[in-house]
């Protein structure tokens, strides 16, 4: 997941969704028993998963926006 070129399929949303709750889970557990450099690398992985995420709601909304173009006019040449 941390890999910046990885694509994530728009299918698989709800796992990364459920990955992303689960890191924020174990981040919290971490700092709670005081867990020395667990809740860093806990933190980079829950940021990019929210990332990733961000990424699938871009590309999503790309898709959904309609896009025209536009025709310069037809002038007379002077």
């Amino acid at each position: 997941m941390r890999c910046p070129v990885l694509i994530v399929n728009p299918a698989e949303r709800p796992r990364l969704e459920e990955i992303r709750n689960n890191l924020h889970d174990r981040v919290t557990e971490a700092e709670r028993e005081g867990w020395l450099g667990e809740p860093e690398g806990l933190h980079v992985s829950l940021t990019t998963a929210e990332e990733k995420i961000a990424q699938l709601d871009a590309r999503r909304k790309r898709h959904e926006t309609s896009v025209f173009p536009r025709i310069p006019p037809n002038r007379p040449d002077r």
